[in-house]
């Protein structure tokens, strides 16, 4: 069976801690696959907010949408762990970007997961697929440089 691999682009763009809680437990007794997911989208929300953005509902006037996933799983997660989550900036495009996560715990070495994320922009009014603003085109370019 093939497996999905997840590369990390070299170019870090964000860091921020989260704590396991409770509810992030499965019956497994550790971090849930599901609430992986969440962990990201909390890191990407954290993201957006370092760029001055309130929410994710307007980013310089358009929304932003999900468009595709990918998780790969390395290791447990257990409740009260402090996730180090780290984004990286990969591929963008007129109208979208892919955002790479890094989920560790206890240290660099302990890694829980990769994951990729593709986000396009979205205008919420017309349903569809807008451009790129230019305000944070610039703002990720200069994470680049």
């Amino acid at each position: 069976m093939s497996r999905i691999r997840i590369e990390l682009p070299e170019n870090q763009v964000f860091e921020t801690i989260l704590r396991v809680r409770i509810s992030d437990i499965n019956y497994g007794n550790h971090l849930g696959n599901d609430s992986v997911l969440s962990l990201m989208h909390e890191a990407r929300f954290q993201f957006y907010k370092s760029l001055g953005y309130t929410d994710e509902l307007n980013i310089d006037g358009v929304g932003t949408i999900q468009v595709d996933t990918a998780i790969q799983y390395k290791g447990e997660g257990f409740h009260g762990d402090e996730i180090v989550a780290a984004i990286y900036l990969g591929d963008t495009t007129a109208k979208s970007m892919d955002l790479f996560y890094k989920l560790t715990t206890g240290s660099p070495d302990r890694l829980i997961a990769l994951g990729k994320t593709g986000i396009a922009f979205y205008n919420y009014e017309t349903r569809k697929v807008s451009a790129m603003p230019e305000a944070i085109k610039n703002k990720l370019d200069g994470l680049s440089a």
